[in-house]
Protein backbone atom coordinates (compact mmCIF):
# COMPACT_ATOMS: atom_id res chain seq x y z
CA UNK A 1 0.00 0.00 0.00
CA UNK A 2 1.32 3.43 -0.96
CA UNK A 3 0.80 6.60 1.00
CA UNK A 4 -0.36 9.12 -1.61
CA UNK A 5 -0.86 12.85 -1.36
CA UNK A 6 -3.28 13.70 -4.16
CA UNK A 7 -3.73 17.31 -5.19
CA UNK A 8 -4.18 19.89 -7.91
CA UNK A 9 -2.80 23.38 -8.52
CA UNK A 10 -5.85 25.56 -9.15
CA UNK A 11 -5.49 28.07 -6.32
CA UNK A 12 -8.53 30.32 -6.51
CA UNK A 13 -6.60 33.08 -4.72
CA UNK A 14 -4.19 33.28 -7.68
CA UNK A 15 -7.04 34.13 -10.07
CA UNK A 16 -8.28 37.57 -9.06
CA UNK A 17 -11.37 37.47 -11.26
CA UNK A 18 -12.51 34.08 -9.97
CA UNK A 19 -11.66 34.96 -6.37
CA UNK A 20 -13.93 38.02 -6.65
CA UNK A 21 -16.70 35.85 -8.18
CA UNK A 22 -16.46 33.59 -5.12
CA UNK A 23 -17.97 30.56 -6.85
CA UNK A 24 -15.55 27.74 -5.96
CA UNK A 25 -16.20 24.11 -6.80
CA UNK A 26 -14.42 21.00 -5.52
CA UNK A 27 -12.09 19.28 -8.06
CA UNK A 28 -14.33 16.54 -9.51
CA UNK A 29 -11.74 14.69 -11.59
CA UNK A 30 -9.24 14.76 -8.73
CA UNK A 31 -11.84 13.30 -6.37
CA UNK A 32 -12.73 10.58 -8.88
CA UNK A 33 -9.07 9.55 -9.02
CA UNK A 34 -9.02 9.46 -5.22
CA UNK A 35 -11.78 6.85 -5.32
CA UNK A 36 -9.87 4.86 -7.94
CA UNK A 37 -6.69 4.81 -5.86
CA UNK A 38 -8.54 3.86 -2.70
CA UNK A 39 -10.13 0.99 -4.59
CA UNK A 40 -6.63 -0.25 -5.39
CA UNK A 41 -5.87 -0.35 -1.67
CA UNK A 42 -3.79 2.82 -1.27
CA UNK A 43 -3.90 5.40 1.52
CA UNK A 44 -5.01 8.69 -0.06
CA UNK A 45 -4.96 12.18 1.40
CA UNK A 46 -6.16 15.22 -0.51
CA UNK A 47 -4.59 18.65 -0.86
CA UNK A 48 -7.36 20.83 -2.27
CA UNK A 49 -5.79 24.00 -3.66
CA UNK A 50 -9.12 25.65 -4.50
CA UNK A 51 -9.56 27.48 -1.19
CA UNK A 52 -6.04 27.03 0.16
CA UNK A 53 -4.01 30.01 1.32
CA UNK A 54 -1.17 29.15 -1.06
CA UNK A 55 1.62 26.69 -1.78
CA UNK A 56 2.87 27.02 1.80
CA UNK A 57 -0.29 25.22 2.95
CA UNK A 58 0.59 22.35 0.61
CA UNK A 59 4.16 22.29 1.93
CA UNK A 60 2.79 21.92 5.46
CA UNK A 61 0.74 18.93 4.26
CA UNK A 62 3.88 17.43 2.76
CA UNK A 63 5.76 17.82 6.03
CA UNK A 64 2.94 16.33 8.05
CA UNK A 65 2.11 13.36 5.81
CA UNK A 66 5.51 12.49 4.26
CA UNK A 67 3.89 10.65 1.31
CA UNK A 68 5.66 8.11 -0.86
CA UNK A 69 3.85 9.43 -3.93
CA UNK A 70 2.60 12.90 -4.81
CA UNK A 71 0.02 12.87 -7.60
CA UNK A 72 -0.97 16.25 -9.03
CA UNK A 73 -4.13 15.43 -10.97
CA UNK A 74 -5.85 18.55 -12.27
CA UNK A 75 -9.62 18.82 -12.40
CA UNK A 76 -10.38 18.14 -16.06
CA UNK A 77 -13.96 19.32 -15.61
CA UNK A 78 -12.79 22.83 -14.73
CA UNK A 79 -12.67 24.65 -18.09
CA UNK A 80 -10.11 27.08 -16.67
CA UNK A 81 -7.58 24.26 -16.44
CA UNK A 82 -7.48 24.19 -20.27
CA UNK A 83 -6.18 27.74 -20.37
CA UNK A 84 -2.70 26.98 -19.03
CA UNK A 85 -2.84 30.02 -16.76
CA UNK A 86 0.68 31.11 -15.89
CA UNK A 87 -0.07 31.56 -12.18
CA UNK A 88 -1.35 27.99 -11.92
CA UNK A 89 1.58 26.51 -13.83
CA UNK A 90 4.01 28.36 -11.55
CA UNK A 91 2.19 26.99 -8.50
CA UNK A 92 2.29 23.44 -9.88
CA UNK A 93 6.02 23.65 -10.55
CA UNK A 94 6.61 24.99 -7.05
CA UNK A 95 4.62 22.06 -5.63
CA UNK A 96 6.70 19.59 -7.66
CA UNK A 97 9.96 21.13 -6.46
CA UNK A 98 8.82 20.85 -2.83
CA UNK A 99 7.80 17.20 -3.23
CA UNK A 100 11.04 16.35 -5.04
CA UNK A 101 13.05 17.99 -2.28
CA UNK A 102 11.29 15.77 0.25
CA UNK A 103 12.10 12.61 -1.71
CA UNK A 104 8.57 11.72 -2.86
CA UNK A 105 7.90 10.22 -6.29
CA UNK A 106 5.83 12.57 -8.43
CA UNK A 107 3.23 11.96 -11.16
CA UNK A 108 1.43 14.82 -12.91
CA UNK A 109 -1.68 14.89 -15.09
CA UNK A 110 -3.62 17.74 -16.64
CA UNK A 111 -4.20 19.79 -19.78
CA UNK A 112 -1.10 21.96 -19.47
CA UNK A 113 1.11 19.02 -18.48
CA UNK A 114 -0.14 17.11 -21.53
CA UNK A 115 0.68 20.08 -23.77
CA UNK A 116 4.02 21.00 -22.15
CA UNK A 117 5.40 17.99 -20.21
CA UNK A 118 9.00 19.23 -20.25
CA UNK A 119 8.18 22.11 -17.89
CA UNK A 120 6.88 19.64 -15.30
CA UNK A 121 9.62 17.07 -15.79
CA UNK A 122 12.18 19.83 -15.50
CA UNK A 123 10.81 20.78 -12.09
CA UNK A 124 11.29 17.22 -10.84
CA UNK A 125 8.24 15.17 -11.84
CA UNK A 126 8.99 11.51 -12.54
CA UNK A 127 6.13 11.00 -15.00
CA UNK A 128 3.60 13.14 -16.86
CA UNK A 129 0.41 11.41 -17.99
CA UNK A 130 -1.03 12.30 -21.38
CA UNK A 131 -4.76 12.97 -21.36
CA UNK A 132 -6.89 11.28 -18.73
CA UNK A 133 -4.14 8.74 -18.10
CA UNK A 134 -6.03 6.39 -15.79
CA UNK A 135 -4.74 3.11 -17.24
CA UNK A 136 -1.03 3.99 -17.09
CA UNK A 137 -1.64 5.50 -13.64
CA UNK A 138 -2.87 2.16 -12.33
CA UNK A 139 0.23 0.43 -13.68
CA UNK A 140 2.56 3.09 -12.29
CA UNK A 141 1.18 2.94 -8.77
CA UNK A 142 1.29 -0.87 -8.84
CA UNK A 143 4.97 -0.76 -9.80
CA UNK A 144 5.75 1.83 -7.16
CA UNK A 145 3.88 -0.22 -4.56
CA UNK A 146 6.02 -3.25 -5.41
CA UNK A 147 9.28 -1.27 -5.54
CA UNK A 148 9.07 2.25 -4.08
CA UNK A 149 12.69 2.93 -5.06
CA UNK A 150 12.33 1.78 -8.69
CA UNK A 151 14.23 3.92 -11.19
CA UNK A 152 12.26 5.93 -13.72
CA UNK A 153 13.35 3.84 -16.73
CA UNK A 154 11.90 0.68 -15.19
CA UNK A 155 8.91 2.51 -13.78
CA UNK A 156 7.75 3.58 -17.24
CA UNK A 157 8.98 0.57 -19.22
CA UNK A 158 6.46 -0.55 -21.84
CA UNK A 159 3.90 2.14 -21.06
CA UNK A 160 2.29 4.41 -23.64
CA UNK A 161 0.54 7.71 -23.07
CA UNK A 162 3.21 9.16 -20.78
CA UNK A 163 6.28 11.37 -20.73
CA UNK A 164 9.24 10.98 -18.38
CA UNK A 165 12.89 11.86 -18.07
CA UNK A 166 13.64 8.36 -19.30
CA UNK A 167 11.16 8.11 -22.16
CA UNK A 168 8.37 9.82 -24.01
CA UNK A 169 5.71 7.52 -25.37
CA UNK A 170 2.88 8.45 -27.69
CA UNK A 171 -0.60 8.69 -26.29
CA UNK A 172 -2.86 5.79 -27.23
CA UNK A 173 -4.41 6.27 -30.65
CA UNK A 174 -7.91 6.19 -29.16
CA UNK A 175 -7.32 9.36 -27.14
CA UNK A 176 -7.73 11.66 -30.12
CA UNK A 177 -9.61 9.40 -32.50
CA UNK A 178 -12.31 11.28 -34.37
CA UNK A 179 -15.77 10.53 -33.07
CA UNK A 180 -19.00 12.38 -33.65
CA UNK A 181 -22.09 11.87 -31.57
CA UNK A 182 -22.36 10.01 -28.28
CA UNK A 183 -19.80 7.36 -27.42
CA UNK A 184 -20.23 5.12 -24.40
CA UNK A 185 -17.61 3.27 -22.40
CA UNK A 186 -18.38 0.27 -20.19
CA UNK A 187 -16.62 1.84 -17.21
CA UNK A 188 -17.91 5.17 -15.94
CA UNK A 189 -15.73 7.44 -13.81
CA UNK A 190 -15.76 6.51 -10.12
CA UNK A 191 -17.99 8.35 -7.71
CA UNK A 192 -16.02 11.32 -6.27
CA UNK A 193 -14.46 10.86 -2.83
CA UNK A 194 -16.54 13.65 -1.29
CA UNK A 195 -15.45 12.72 2.23
CA UNK A 196 -11.99 14.14 1.47
CA UNK A 197 -13.40 17.62 0.83
CA UNK A 198 -14.09 20.28 3.44
CA UNK A 199 -17.65 20.86 2.25
CA UNK A 200 -18.40 23.29 5.07
CA UNK A 201 -15.59 25.56 3.85
CA UNK A 202 -17.11 25.66 0.37
CA UNK A 203 -20.61 26.16 1.79
CA UNK A 204 -19.39 29.09 3.87
CA UNK A 205 -17.84 30.88 0.89
CA UNK A 206 -20.95 30.44 -1.22
CA UNK A 207 -23.43 31.50 1.45
CA UNK A 208 -21.37 34.50 2.53
CA UNK A 209 -21.04 35.76 -1.05
CA UNK A 210 -24.33 34.68 -2.66
CA UNK A 211 -26.74 33.49 0.01
CA UNK A 212 -26.95 29.94 -1.33
CA UNK A 213 -24.74 26.87 -1.73
CA UNK A 214 -23.82 25.27 -5.05
CA UNK A 215 -22.07 21.96 -5.75
CA UNK A 216 -20.84 20.50 -9.03
CA UNK A 217 -21.55 17.37 -11.02
CA UNK A 218 -20.75 16.02 -14.49
CA UNK A 219 -23.14 13.95 -16.59
CA UNK A 220 -20.68 13.55 -19.47
CA UNK A 221 -17.09 14.04 -20.53
CA UNK A 222 -15.82 15.80 -23.60
CA UNK A 223 -17.38 17.20 -26.76
CA UNK A 224 -17.72 15.75 -30.24
CA UNK A 225 -17.88 19.05 -32.11
CA UNK A 226 -14.89 20.58 -33.87
CA UNK A 227 -14.67 24.29 -33.05
CA UNK A 228 -11.27 25.40 -34.36
CA UNK A 229 -10.26 27.14 -31.13
CA UNK A 230 -11.32 24.49 -28.60
CA UNK A 231 -8.58 22.30 -27.07
CA UNK A 232 -9.32 18.68 -26.20
CA UNK A 233 -6.16 17.35 -24.56
CA UNK A 234 -7.93 15.02 -22.12
CA UNK A 235 -10.81 13.23 -23.85
CA UNK A 236 -10.09 14.01 -27.49
CA UNK A 237 -13.18 14.51 -29.65
CA UNK A 238 -15.33 11.98 -27.82
CA UNK A 239 -18.57 12.69 -26.01
CA UNK A 240 -18.80 10.15 -23.20
CA UNK A 241 -22.25 10.22 -21.65
CA UNK A 242 -23.29 8.60 -18.38
CA UNK A 243 -26.60 6.84 -17.91
CA UNK A 244 -29.39 9.26 -17.03
CA UNK A 245 -30.50 7.11 -14.08
CA UNK A 246 -26.97 7.10 -12.63
CA UNK A 247 -26.73 10.89 -12.85
CA UNK A 248 -30.11 11.22 -11.15
CA UNK A 249 -28.99 8.85 -8.39
CA UNK A 250 -25.85 10.93 -7.81
CA UNK A 251 -27.86 14.14 -7.61
CA UNK A 252 -30.19 12.48 -5.10
CA UNK A 253 -27.25 11.39 -2.98
CA UNK A 254 -25.72 14.88 -2.98
CA UNK A 255 -29.07 16.39 -2.04
CA UNK A 256 -29.44 14.07 0.96
CA UNK A 257 -25.83 14.24 2.10
CA UNK A 258 -24.94 17.91 1.57
CA UNK A 259 -28.23 19.74 0.87
CA UNK A 260 -26.97 22.00 -1.93
CA UNK A 261 -29.36 24.70 -3.12
CA UNK A 262 -28.02 24.46 -6.65
CA UNK A 263 -25.96 22.20 -8.94
CA UNK A 264 -23.50 23.32 -11.61
CA UNK A 265 -23.16 20.71 -14.35
CA UNK A 266 -19.58 21.07 -15.58
CA UNK A 267 -20.26 19.23 -18.86
CA UNK A 268 -19.17 20.92 -22.09
CA UNK A 269 -22.58 19.86 -23.39
CA UNK A 270 -25.31 18.77 -20.98
CA UNK A 271 -27.80 16.17 -22.11
CA UNK A 272 -27.20 16.28 -25.87
CA UNK A 273 -30.61 14.73 -26.60
CA UNK A 274 -34.01 15.61 -25.18
CA UNK A 275 -34.93 11.98 -24.45
CA UNK A 276 -31.88 11.63 -22.17
CA UNK A 277 -32.86 14.82 -20.31
CA UNK A 278 -36.44 13.58 -19.92
CA UNK A 279 -35.24 10.24 -18.54
CA UNK A 280 -32.97 12.07 -16.11
CA UNK A 281 -35.84 14.33 -14.99
CA UNK A 282 -38.18 11.41 -14.38
CA UNK A 283 -35.57 9.46 -12.37
CA UNK A 284 -34.60 12.44 -10.20
CA UNK A 285 -38.20 13.42 -9.51
CA UNK A 286 -39.26 9.88 -8.62
CA UNK A 287 -36.48 9.73 -6.01
CA UNK A 288 -37.25 13.24 -4.71
CA UNK A 289 -33.68 14.07 -5.70
CA UNK A 290 -34.15 17.09 -7.95
CA UNK A 291 -31.99 20.16 -7.31
CA UNK A 292 -32.13 23.35 -9.44
CA UNK A 293 -29.18 23.39 -11.82
CA UNK A 294 -27.18 25.33 -14.43
CA UNK A 295 -25.75 23.89 -17.65
CA UNK A 296 -23.72 24.63 -20.76
CA UNK A 297 -25.02 23.65 -24.19
CA UNK A 298 -25.07 24.60 -27.87
CA UNK A 299 -27.69 26.68 -29.66
CA UNK A 300 -28.28 24.01 -32.31
CA UNK A 301 -29.23 21.45 -29.66
CA UNK A 302 -32.00 23.58 -28.11
CA UNK A 303 -35.17 22.38 -29.80
CA UNK A 304 -38.60 23.15 -28.34
CA UNK A 305 -38.60 19.64 -26.90
CA UNK A 306 -35.15 20.13 -25.35
CA UNK A 307 -36.16 23.42 -23.72
CA UNK A 308 -39.24 21.77 -22.23
CA UNK A 309 -37.25 18.76 -21.01
CA UNK A 310 -34.67 21.02 -19.36
CA UNK A 311 -37.40 22.99 -17.62
CA UNK A 312 -39.03 19.78 -16.35
CA UNK A 313 -35.66 18.50 -15.11
CA UNK A 314 -35.11 21.62 -12.99
CA UNK A 315 -32.72 23.62 -15.19
CA UNK A 316 -32.73 27.23 -14.05
CA UNK A 317 -29.96 28.63 -16.26
CA UNK A 318 -28.32 27.61 -19.53
CA UNK A 319 -25.12 29.05 -21.00
CA UNK A 320 -24.83 28.98 -24.77
CA UNK A 321 -21.55 29.14 -26.66
CA UNK A 322 -22.89 31.92 -28.86
CA UNK A 323 -19.35 33.27 -29.56
CA UNK A 324 -20.35 35.91 -32.14
CA UNK A 325 -23.27 37.61 -33.81
CA UNK A 326 -21.45 37.43 -37.15
CA UNK A 327 -22.10 34.35 -39.27
CA UNK A 328 -18.81 34.97 -41.04
CA UNK A 329 -16.92 34.65 -37.75
CA UNK A 330 -18.89 31.58 -36.66
CA UNK A 331 -18.04 29.89 -39.94
CA UNK A 332 -14.35 30.83 -39.58
CA UNK A 333 -14.40 29.22 -36.13
CA UNK A 334 -15.98 26.05 -37.56
CA UNK A 335 -18.59 26.52 -34.87
CA UNK A 336 -21.31 24.69 -36.77
CA UNK A 337 -24.10 26.97 -35.57
CA UNK A 338 -25.97 29.88 -37.10
CA UNK A 339 -26.98 33.26 -35.74
CA UNK A 340 -30.59 32.27 -36.36
CA UNK A 341 -30.13 29.23 -34.10
CA UNK A 342 -28.79 31.45 -31.33
CA UNK A 343 -31.90 33.65 -31.57
CA UNK A 344 -34.17 30.59 -31.55
CA UNK A 345 -32.40 28.93 -28.61
CA UNK A 346 -32.61 32.13 -26.57
CA UNK A 347 -36.33 32.44 -27.25
CA UNK A 348 -37.11 28.78 -26.53
CA UNK A 349 -35.21 28.71 -23.27
CA UNK A 350 -36.68 32.03 -22.18
CA UNK A 351 -40.20 30.81 -22.95
CA UNK A 352 -39.49 27.78 -20.76
CA UNK A 353 -38.56 30.08 -17.86
CA UNK A 354 -34.83 29.32 -18.07
CA UNK A 355 -32.29 32.11 -17.66
CA UNK A 356 -29.84 32.34 -20.57
CA UNK A 357 -26.19 33.34 -20.63
CA UNK A 358 -24.07 33.84 -23.75
CA UNK A 359 -20.37 33.09 -24.00
CA UNK A 360 -18.93 35.67 -26.42
CA UNK A 361 -15.48 35.48 -28.00
CA UNK A 362 -13.89 38.60 -29.49
CA UNK A 363 -10.83 38.98 -31.70
CA UNK A 364 -10.93 35.77 -33.72
CA UNK A 365 -8.90 35.76 -36.92
CA UNK A 366 -10.25 38.24 -39.45
CA UNK A 367 -12.94 39.73 -37.19
CA UNK A 368 -13.65 43.30 -38.33
CA UNK A 369 -15.61 46.17 -36.82
CA UNK A 370 -18.76 45.09 -38.67
CA UNK A 371 -18.50 41.66 -36.98
CA UNK A 372 -18.10 43.23 -33.53
CA UNK A 373 -21.16 45.37 -34.19
CA UNK A 374 -23.08 42.27 -35.33
CA UNK A 375 -22.35 40.78 -31.89
CA UNK A 376 -23.64 43.97 -30.30
CA UNK A 377 -26.84 43.66 -32.36
CA UNK A 378 -27.20 40.02 -31.27
CA UNK A 379 -27.07 41.07 -27.61
CA UNK A 380 -29.48 43.96 -28.20
CA UNK A 381 -31.98 41.77 -30.05
CA UNK A 382 -31.93 38.69 -27.84
CA UNK A 383 -31.35 40.33 -24.44
CA UNK A 384 -29.63 37.39 -22.68
CA UNK A 385 -29.71 37.46 -18.90
CA UNK A 386 -25.92 37.45 -18.68
CA UNK A 387 -22.82 37.38 -20.87
CA UNK A 388 -19.29 36.12 -20.41
CA UNK A 389 -16.88 37.90 -22.75
CA UNK A 390 -13.38 36.77 -23.65
CA UNK A 391 -10.90 37.17 -26.49
CA UNK A 392 -9.61 34.43 -28.74
CA UNK A 393 -7.04 32.41 -26.79
CA UNK A 394 -4.72 30.16 -28.87
CA UNK A 395 -4.70 26.87 -27.01
CA UNK A 396 -1.99 24.34 -27.95
CA UNK A 397 -3.25 21.45 -30.04
CA UNK A 398 -5.97 23.43 -31.81
CA UNK A 399 -6.27 24.43 -35.46
CA UNK A 400 -6.44 28.03 -34.29
CA UNK A 401 -3.11 27.72 -32.47
CA UNK A 402 -1.51 26.23 -35.56
CA UNK A 403 -2.66 29.22 -37.60
CA UNK A 404 -1.31 31.87 -35.22
CA UNK A 405 1.71 30.25 -33.58
CA UNK A 406 4.17 31.90 -35.97
CA UNK A 407 2.86 35.27 -34.81
CA UNK A 408 2.46 34.65 -31.08
CA UNK A 409 3.77 37.63 -29.18
CA UNK A 410 5.89 37.72 -26.04
CA UNK A 411 2.89 36.97 -23.84
CA UNK A 412 2.00 33.33 -24.53
CA UNK A 413 -0.13 32.59 -21.45
CA UNK A 414 -2.62 34.63 -19.50
CA UNK A 415 -1.56 35.14 -15.90
CA UNK A 416 -5.17 34.63 -14.74
CA UNK A 417 -8.59 34.21 -16.33
CA UNK A 418 -9.40 37.93 -16.26
CA UNK A 419 -6.29 38.87 -18.24
CA UNK A 420 -8.14 39.25 -21.57
CA UNK A 421 -4.90 39.98 -23.42
CA UNK A 422 -4.46 39.35 -27.14
CA UNK A 423 -1.52 37.03 -27.73
CA UNK A 424 -1.27 37.55 -31.49
CA UNK A 425 -1.77 40.71 -33.61
CA UNK A 426 -5.49 40.58 -34.24
CA UNK A 427 -7.46 43.31 -35.94
CA UNK A 428 -7.46 45.43 -32.78
CA UNK A 429 -5.41 45.87 -29.64
CA UNK A 430 -6.20 44.43 -26.23
CA UNK A 431 -7.40 47.85 -25.08
CA UNK A 432 -10.10 47.90 -27.76
CA UNK A 433 -11.42 44.44 -26.89
CA UNK A 434 -11.50 45.26 -23.20
CA UNK A 435 -13.60 48.33 -24.02
CA UNK A 436 -15.98 46.21 -26.12
CA UNK A 437 -16.22 43.66 -23.30
CA UNK A 438 -17.33 46.37 -20.88
CA UNK A 439 -19.89 47.72 -23.33
CA UNK A 440 -21.34 44.27 -24.03
CA UNK A 441 -21.74 43.65 -20.32
CA UNK A 442 -23.58 46.95 -20.02
CA UNK A 443 -25.86 45.97 -22.90
CA UNK A 444 -27.19 43.31 -20.54
CA UNK A 445 -27.17 45.19 -17.25
CA UNK A 446 -28.24 48.72 -18.23
CA UNK A 447 -32.01 48.97 -18.61
CA UNK A 448 -32.87 52.55 -17.60
CA UNK A 449 -33.46 54.90 -20.55
CA UNK A 450 -30.81 57.42 -19.44
CA UNK A 451 -28.23 54.69 -18.98
CA UNK A 452 -29.04 53.22 -22.39
CA UNK A 453 -28.60 56.62 -24.00
CA UNK A 454 -25.20 57.04 -22.35
CA UNK A 455 -24.24 53.54 -23.50
CA UNK A 456 -25.08 54.39 -27.10
CA UNK A 457 -22.86 57.48 -26.87
CA UNK A 458 -19.98 55.37 -25.59
CA UNK A 459 -20.41 52.92 -28.46
CA UNK A 460 -20.41 55.83 -30.90
CA UNK A 461 -17.18 57.24 -29.46
CA UNK A 462 -15.47 53.86 -29.67
CA UNK A 463 -16.60 53.36 -33.27
CA UNK A 464 -15.42 56.85 -34.25
CA UNK A 465 -11.96 56.20 -32.78
CA UNK A 466 -11.59 52.53 -33.71
CA UNK A 467 -8.73 53.21 -36.14
CA UNK A 468 -6.54 54.22 -33.19
CA UNK A 469 -6.72 50.64 -31.96
CA UNK A 470 -6.20 48.83 -35.27
CA UNK A 471 -3.03 46.93 -36.04
CA UNK A 472 -1.43 48.10 -39.26
CA UNK A 473 -1.07 44.50 -40.49
CA UNK A 474 -3.57 42.37 -38.55
CA UNK A 475 -3.27 38.61 -38.81
CA UNK A 476 -6.05 37.15 -40.93
CA UNK A 477 -6.71 33.50 -41.70
CA UNK A 478 -5.22 34.00 -45.17
CA UNK A 479 -2.06 35.66 -43.86
CA UNK A 480 -1.78 33.07 -41.07
CA UNK A 481 -1.83 30.26 -43.64
CA UNK A 482 1.26 31.76 -45.31
CA UNK A 483 2.92 32.88 -42.05
CA UNK A 484 5.60 30.17 -41.95
CA UNK A 485 6.70 31.18 -45.44
CA UNK A 486 6.50 34.94 -44.82
CA UNK A 487 7.67 35.21 -41.26
CA UNK A 488 9.66 32.14 -40.38
CA UNK A 489 9.00 29.66 -37.63
CA UNK A 490 7.90 30.89 -34.21
CA UNK A 491 10.49 30.97 -31.50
Amino acid sequence: MLSILLGHSYFLRLDHKQWQRAKPYPPLATLQVATLLRGLGHEVRLFDAMLAEGVTEYERDLERTRPQLVLLYEDNYNFLSKMCLAAMRAAALEMIVAAHRMGARIIVAGSDATDAPDAYLGAGADVVLHGEGLRPLETLVARLDARPDIDVANLVHGLSGIASGAATCAAPATADAPHHGIQRKPAEPPFPAWDLVDIDRYRGVWRDAHGYFSLNMAASRGCSFRCAWCAKPIWGSQYLQRRATDVAAEMTLLKRRFAPDHIWFADDIFGFRADWVSEFAQAAQSADGSVPFTIQTRADLVSERMATALRDAGCREAWLGAESGSQRVLDAMNKGTTVAQIHAARERLGNAGIRVGFFIQLGYLGEELEDVLATRRLIEATRPDDVGVSVAYPLPGTKFHELVKARLQEKTHWQESGDLAMMFPGTYTTEFYRAVRDLLHEEVTQTAAAARQMLRRRWRRLIETERRYRHSTPLTAERAASAPRELGTAT
